[in-house]
């Protein structure tokens, strides 16, 4: 009998404390709703950020390696500093984030204050959207040359960040056509870090027409990571003759 009495108290504290929980959870969602902004899980996040005309920004402080895409890195306490880095219309979508959560949830009111409309927290920061996205990833996917005169050498920057938790290796580096090089800064990537992707263009390689005109051509980086076996990028321009 004297169990029977045991086990219905530790039900009744253990109910009361789940209650607590459930109803500290419930406050919190309805203060981040009232404060105007919306906080989403690591994969929302990630789709939400697929959106090319969403704007996104890295406010933890230090400085850590950035989500692929990321529109720019702004310190958490500074955006009333920077905000010309910041979209000019404030409807939007911003979605922000920092490694764990805190200071992005800070900056979210921040940005709410300052007349945006469309703010959207990462919840769990960094650190959650690591254990739910992998990629290998290069940006920008394509980068426009511009008018390049027949006879000079365009040049331009790609990055290439390896977003997994293993060591990336690059086992080659090749282009669609023999005018256009690249060469990877370094043969290896750390996990989470980034590297730099020289690119240059010599439309009379040929000696010949046969890059005249409005031209596409692409960067192929084939790495030791089954999962992203080959990542391209391309370059565009217009080539001309004086």
């Amino acid at each position: 009998m004297r169990k029977k009495y045991i086990y219905i108290a530790l039900f009744l504290i253990v109910s009361t404390v789940l209650f607590s929980l459930l109803n500290r959870n419930n406050r919190y969602t309805e203060e981040i709703n009232e404060l105007g902004f919306s906080s989403v899980n690591a994969v929302e996040f990630e789709k939400l950020a697929k959106d090319d005309n969403a704007f996104l920004l890295d406010v933890h402080i230090p400085e850590q390696s950035h989500i692929p895409g990321t529109d720019a890195y702004i310190p958490y306490n500074e955006l009333e500093k920077y905000k010309d880095q910041l979209p000019e219309d404030t409807d939007t979508q911003i979605l922000v984030y920092c490694r764990s959560g805190s200071m992005s949830r800070e900056a979210a009111y921040n940005l709410q204050q300052m007349g945006y409309t469309n703010v959207v927290d990462l919840a769990g920061g960094i650190n959650a959207y690591k254990e739910a996205n992998v990629s290998a990833y290069i940006s920008p996917k394509s980068f426009d040359l511009g008018t390049v005169i027949y006879g000079d050498i365009a040049t331009t920057e790609f990055t290439l960040t390896n977003f997994t938790p293993a060591e990336l290796n690059i086992t080659r580096v090749s282009t669609s056509c023999s005018c256009t090089s690249a060469d990877v800064f370094k043969d290896s990537v750390a996990p989470y870090e980034s590297t730099t992707v020289k690119v240059s263009f010599d439309p009379a390689v040929h000696k010949d027409d046969t890059d005249l005109g409005d031209i596409t051509r692409t960067i192929y980086i084939e790495t030791d990571n089954p999962n992203f076996k080959q990542i391209e990028a391309t370059i565009t321009a217009n080539v001309i003759k004086k």
